[in-house]
């Protein structure tokens, strides 16, 4: 990595004038890849960082970008960037409550979004924002330079606005570089917004050189060649995948963005990555494809498929533990690979050499799997508040299991009551307007991550529990259970709700009747008296509470919508254990006695 990038502004000179590859950036079509050459970024980066200054940006300003992953997110973000000021990245599928409470904490003047889906949020609480001034929209065309009445324009007008300064004020180009010179490391380069135990948003303020610190620290630990195409397809709004962009374009890396989250598969076979980086989810369901396609295949192809994965593990595994595998073992793997192997990875294209998960916990069977068929797995661990990666299991040396090994310049330990103790370069400067919020996390300069785990004599970190209630989706979502609980409970229908979800595929629920307003409704429809347990079961009584469901959903983002609920004919109780003496409910000890109907909830196809 480069000594001269000191800060995340100055990485468009970074890309001028060090890598001047004729392709860097790649945008996925069904017709082929849009392709943006180093020289073509920088151009686009400099012309829109300096039509934002004509229109008002200031340096410390805070600018939210709203968009999908895509070339444009990480052109606009780093025009934000060398023009000095805070980009704050919100996810596109929020709802227009939750678009609102980030703006108004953040005190955004400007926003940029992706098209008219997300300005049309953005208008929606226009009138309730009196700081914030303009709104520019990626995918608007215009052949005006000027925003219209409503405040809108289209990320074209201000690139417009920024050449037509540069062909106008002699001197500028040199002027722009020392604007970008001028961002201090220590300087706030965003605030991310994350939900803590409460629900509240918490603005998570990120400098230029937490971020840095930690591309640095990753980077040596795992390497990467100018030569390497990686495929994004994570959110941007997400501190793992823009940070991990952030290391292609300190090292050179051509970046390849899926279209859609629907085109993997295909936009894998397109580009032949040799680079990935993902969420448990992702390659769940590659695995599962591959074996739901296996047991279709003739009795033969099956044991065939069955002996080649006992024969990689036994490669890998002994790879791992640095011992040499015996011939006969390093011949069957070679069989193996050419008989199955070598059509699972043309999957994916063919090339990959680094895949990296991080967001969520890796399953055991999932990572066994992917190294058997040659593909490993490189586990890590972090948080938004730790820019974010805390530790990577080594490429050489994967422990599975674990989240690997503290990076470099990262300190770990264990608290006497099992809670993750991290301290860095790397460690956030605190929650934004929140001094308390953040006095709680950071003492003595340790930051508290919230999780329960050890560290082993070798130095590999296993996250065993969850100190806070939050709930992280196997996609990486992060989901606060206790805001949307009471949204629930607000529905005279419902006594009791508990969102499950943790390393799941989806968000569900448990909710418990109010048996009361349960049975004056459906007596009051002139149904005689039957037990509970068959209440809750009626198909009437279940199209009842799948409004109330549908009418939560209404104010969440896709991910924490509700799919699936189950009527729990019990009630909670202090003697059964599932309610502490202060009547909060023991999550754990409910999804331990209601464990098969969970089990059900979630006996869908993994292919869904």
């Amino acid at each position: 990595m480069d000594s001269e990038v000191k800060t995340l502004a100055s990485l468009p000179f970074h890309i001028s004038d060090r890598l001047s590859k004729p392709v860097l950036f790649q945008r996925c079509r069904a017709t082929g890849a849009d392709e943006f050459s180093s020289q073509e970024l920088f151009e686009e980066i400099r012309v829109i960082s300096l039509g934002l200054s004509a229109l008002g940006v200031q340096p410390g300003d805070r600018v939210a970008l709203i968009s999908d992953t895509r070339p444009e997110w990480v052109i606009a973000d780093l025009a934000i960037l060398s023009a000095g000021a805070v980009t704050v990245p919100l996810y596109p599928t929020l709802a227009s409550e939750q678009i609102f409470e980030i703006l108004n904490d953040a005190q955004v003047r400007f926003a940029i979004v992706a098209g008219e889906a997300e300005a049309a949020k953005v208008r929606s609480v226009l009138q309730t924002l009196p700081q914030l001034e303009i709104v520019v929209v990626i995918d608007r065309q215009s052949d005006e330079t000027s925003r219209d009445e409503s405040g809108e324009m289209g990320l074209c007008d201000v690139a417009e606005r920024g050449r037509r300064r540069l062909l106008a004020e002699e001197g500028l180009a040199q002027r722009y570089r020392e604007t970008v010179n001028g961002v201090s490391p220590n300087d706030i380069a965003t605030i991310i917004y994350t939900s803590g135990t409460t629900g509240r948003s918490k603005g998570v303020m990120l400098t230029h050189v937490n971020i840095l610190s930690n591309v640095r620290a990753s980077l040596q630990m795992i390497s990467m060649k100018s030569d390497d195409v990686a495929l994004s397809f994570l959110p941007l709004s997400h501190s793992l995948e823009r940070t991990v962009v952030y290391a292609y374009l300190c090292e050179g890396v051509t970046v390849a963005f899926a279209e859609s989250l629907e085109t993997i598969a295909r936009d894998l076979r397109m580009i032949k990555p040799t680079i990935m980086t993902g969420v448990p989810r992702v390659y769940e369901k590659v695995q599962v494809r591959v074996l739901e396609s296996v047991a279709q295949a003739p009795a033969i192809r099956r044991k065939i498929f069955g002996w080649a994965i006992s024969a990689g593990w036994s490669r890998a595994s002994r790879q791992f533990a640095n011992q040499s595998a015996p011939w006969y073992i390093r011949f069957q793997n070679l069989l193996a690979d050419r008989m199955v192997f070598r059509k699972i990875r043309a999957r994916t294209g063919g090339r990959l050499r680094l895949i990296v998960s991080g967001g969520a916990p890796l399953g055991i069977s999932t990572a066994e799997f992917f190294c058997a068929i040659g593909m490993p797995i490189v586990e890590g661990y972090g948080l938004t508040e730790t820019a974010p990666v805390l530790t990577l299991n080594p490429p050489e040396a994967v422990r599975i299991g674990t989240v690997g090994k503290a990076i470099p310049g990262v300190d770990l330990k264990v608290a006497p009551d099992g809670e993750l103790l991290a301290r860095g370069p790397n460690v956030m400067q605190g929650y934004y307007g929140k001094p308390d919020a953040t006095a709680e996390v950071i003492r003595d300069g340790w930051f508290h991550t919230g999780d329960i785990g050890n560290i082993d004599d070798d130095g590999y970190v296993s996250i065993t529990d969850r100190k806070k209630d939050i709930l992280v989706t196997s996609n990486g979502k992060n989901v606060a259970p206790q805001p949307i609980e009471a949204r629930f409970k607000r529905s005279p229908l419902v006594a009791e709700a508990l969102l499950l979800g943790d390393r799941r595929r989806f968000i569900a629920v448990l909710l418990i009747p109010d048996r009361a307003q349960l049975e004056e409704l459906v007596l009051r429809d002139g149904a005689s008296f039957i037990s509970i347990e068959d209440l809750v079961e009626r198909a009437d009584v279940q199209s009842l509470y799948q409004e109330v469901v549908d009418q939560v959903n209404v104010t969440l983002a896709g991910f924490e919508q509700v799919r699936r609920f189950k009527l729990l004919p019990a009630e909670f109780s202090i003697a059964g254990g599932e309610l502490t003496p202060t009547m909060k409910v023991r999550r754990r000890v409910v999804e331990e006695r209601w464990n098969k109907v969970i089990e059900m909830l979630y006996a869908e196809s993994l292919s869904d």
